[in-house]
């Protein structure tokens, strides 16, 4: 019976103790690790390529749009120089007769009053 006893409870620690290791996964293998090398570098070359194509493509439409930009101010400049030229001769630089530049009527100088011109 202590043979018996034994035995089983020599059972129970080398069960406990088996249920307690863990299992690992098997280290992978120089091929695995330069194939996953080798596939990461051309991952990472595709990518830079599309960037460097995205950026091309989106310098020359900025380019383009800065050219169209500046097409419409220099035709926008044409247009108010020409309209300058033609409006030059039938503007003045003094206000007309019947009002001054402090907004009374008459001509230059100062508003004389009645009372002043009676004395």
């Amino acid at each position: 019976m202590k043979k018996i006893t034994a035995t089983l409870i020599a059972g129970l620690f080398a069960t406990a103790a088996f249920a307690q290791t863990t299992t690992t996964a098997p280290a992978p293998t120089k091929a695995e690790v330069k194939a996953d090398t080798k596939e990461a570098k051309a991952e990472v070359k595709a990518d830079a390529k599309d960037a460097k194509a995205t950026l091309k493509a989106d310098t020359k439409q900025a380019k383009d749009t800065i050219k169209a930009d500046t097409k419409d101010a220099k035709a926008a400049i044409k247009a108010d120089a020409k309209d300058a030229k033609t409006t030059a001769g039938k503007s003045s630089i003094h206000p007309p007769a019947e009002v001054s530049a402090t907004g009374h009527t008459g001509t230059h100088g100062a508003d004389v009053s009645a009372t002043a011109k009676t004395k």
